[in-house]
């Protein structure tokens, strides 16, 4: 079957647009999503890259655009005045999701976009992440104790080690093979990728 990697940080407000167009890419091209949680910081720390937002004319920019893109594809998008988020807790609890309850990471994602990207709350704040994760059904203790599991910290640390190493720089990021494509506005790129 064919498939495409999606490489992502819950941080991202691209890679929540990104996010909420998976199922129809996979629709669309009869591929299956290949979800990869990296850590963007660490991105960023090696690449020597760093948010748009950083930049006051193109992060001012940017969420203009990203709202168009919300437009389009008929999602909520809102900006998150707790930006930037630090998310190694929350990338750390995809991984250790993704590794012991597969059948749960898809939702455990959907929570963390929409607490940040939709209902803009400080996921920098424990109390605010431990009352999202009772509302969607998680348990803060048991994903922090997943989290802080070695083998869990090490899966993120190797992950974002391979995205680097396969050129990534940013999120989203895809892949189609060895294609790369950067970006949620790359969609069609990548559906083209698979056609």
């Amino acid at each position: 079957m064919k498939q495409f990697e999606f490489w992502f940080d819950f941080g991202s407000p691209a890679a929540y647009l990104a996010f909420t167009q998976i199922s129809e890419m996979e629709a669309q091209t009869g591929a299956k999503a290949v979800y990869r949680p990296m850590l963007l910081g660490g991105v960023f720390q090696a690449t020597e890259n760093r948010s748009p937002a950083s930049v006051a004319a193109k992060g001012k920019y940017i969420f203009v655009d990203f709202a168009r893109f919300a437009k389009r594809y008929g999602v909520p998008l809102n900006s998150n005045p707790h930006f930037p988020i630090n998310t190694l807790l929350l990338m750390r609890g995809a991984a250790g999701m993704q590794a012991s309850q597969a059948d749960r990471f898809l939702a455990y994602c959907s929570a963390m976009f929409k607490a940040i990207w939709v209902d803009s709350l400080n996921m920098n704040d424990p109390a605010i992440v431990g009352k999202v994760l009772a509302q969607s059904g998680f348990d803060l203790q048991a994903l922090v104790d997943l989290a802080n599991a070695p083998e869990t910290k090490e899966a993120l640390k190797a992950a974002t080690q391979e995205a680097v190493s396969r050129g990534v720089f940013g999120a989203p990021t895809f892949f189609v093979g060895d294609q790369m494509f950067w970006g949620q506005d790359r969609i069609d790129f990548v559906k083209e990728a698979l056609a």
